[in-house]
Parts: C-alpha cells; structure tokens; sequence
C-alpha cells in the first residue's frame, strides 16, 4: 500500500493522484522490480524525455517496494557511466551489470562495386536487403563512399543484453518463494515463460512498458491475470525536470 516517504513524493500524490492510484494496482503486495535500463533508455530516448531515478526510486520505496534490481552496461573509462553506478548505488538500487561491448563495423566500400550488398549486409536485415532494388543499394553505397572520403571507414556499435540475467533472476526469486509480486520494465518476449511460470503459481506479475512496446507474446499473457500499465502514463511521476 502507498505510504508517502518524503514530501516531494507526497506532493506528487496529491498532484497525480491517479497515476499513484494506477501503481499501486500492481504494487499493492511485497513486489521485487525488474529495470532493464537499455530498454527504458530507449523509451524516454524516443518519447523526448528523461527519468529522475531519484525520485524514481523513493516512488517505488513508497509502495513497500522490497528490492529495485536495475541492469545496465557500463563503460570501465567513462566518466559518465561511472557516476551514473554510483548515484544508482548511493540511492539504494541492487545493481547488476557488466562492461558493454563495443564492436567495429566495416563502412568502407572502396574495394567492393557499386552495387554489391556486402557492406550494408553489417546493418539491413538480409529479409530487406533481398528487397532493395539495385539502384537504391548503388545509392547507399554511394553514401558511405562519400563518408570514407572524409575519413571515415568505420562505425561503432554497442551492444549489452541482460534478457538472460532478469529471466534468470526472476526465476530465482519465484522459486525461492522471496517475493509475492514481480514487477518487470520491460516489454521483451523472451519474459513471457518465466512470468507465465509466476503467473501459473498464483502470483501476481505486472509489465510495464509503452504502449505498441510489448510483444504479442506478453500481450497474450492478459488472460492470465498480467497486469500492464502504459509506461507513458508515468511520467509525471518521474520525468526529470531539467
């Protein structure tokens, strides 16, 4: 049950007294969240704003929230990233994370023809590639050609993935029987088996997600009794204000 911790969540209850009534229809027994940042990061990248995970997680703290675990890739020498650890640790998340790896791809075309779909393979699916037309692949071509006369012969691409680590987790916590609810920020298939495993033993699972961001297959999990709530619905809740 919602019990304001600070004044600042307090007043945000009085203001949003629906949003806060919305969380704590899932919230409303022991419950251990699930944040996979790289997805939420996508979110509020493509939605245009920014979550204070501060007061992200005093909300959460203020519905008895038992543990926030928050999953995310790190960058050994930034600066950024490790600041952003350790205002996530100060504020009393259970972090989990490991170092992102960072793979180089190829963007330089001067050795192959105009119209080979060689490089571009490293960056359209081979269903989309098949379907270009070959002008449309000679112009692609063309574009990264113009890129290489300036210097550029590469791109840089990040990739960290932590579905196996949550669904692992979740799975952990169920069997151990450490909590009566899981909370899940995220709306990836690869969930659906270990939250319809929860869902099965009588416990209550909630996603939560964007709109048009879950997959059918957690979608199909409706009718066995998932909670989702629009993760947009949130925002005046958590929204940094700059």
């Amino acid at each position: 049950m919602f019990t304001a911790k600070n004044t600042a969540i307090e007043s945000l209850a009085k203001k949003w007294p629906d949003r806060i009534a919305l969380l704590d229809s899932v919230l409303a027994k022991p419950s251990i969240v699930y944040i996979d940042y790289a997805n939420v990061r996508g979110w509020t990248k493509k939605l245009g704003w920014a979550i204070d995970f501060k007061v992200l997680k005093h909300l959460l703290d203020s519905f008895g929230v038992m543990t926030t675990r928050f999953y995310f890739g790190n960058l050994p020498h930034d600066a950024g990233s490790q600041a952003f650890m350790t205002m996530l640790h100060r504020t009393g998340y259970e972090i989990r994370t490991k170092p992102v790896k960072i793979m180089t791809l190829s963007i330089d075309v001067t050795s192959i023809s105009s119209n080979s779909p060689d490089i571009l393979a490293n960056f359209i699916d081979p269903t989309l590639l098949r379907e270009l037309r070959i002008d449309a692949i000679e112009s692609l071509n063309n574009e990264l050609r113009a890129m290489n006369v300036q210097g550029k012969k590469f791109l840089e691409k990040r990739k960290c993935n932590f579905d196996v680590e949550i669904a692992s987790d979740l799975r952990v916590a169920h069997l151990l029987k450490k909590t009566e609810s899981f909370c899940l920020w995220s709306g990836d298939s690869d969930f659906a088996d270990p939250l319809r495993e929860v869902l099965n033993d009588g416990k209550d699972a909630c996603v939560i997600a964007p709109s048009g961001r879950i997959s059918s297959e957690l979608n199909a999990l409706r009718v066995n009794n998932l909670k989702i709530i629009d993760f947009k619905k949130l925002r005046q809740l958590i929204e940094r204000i700059i």
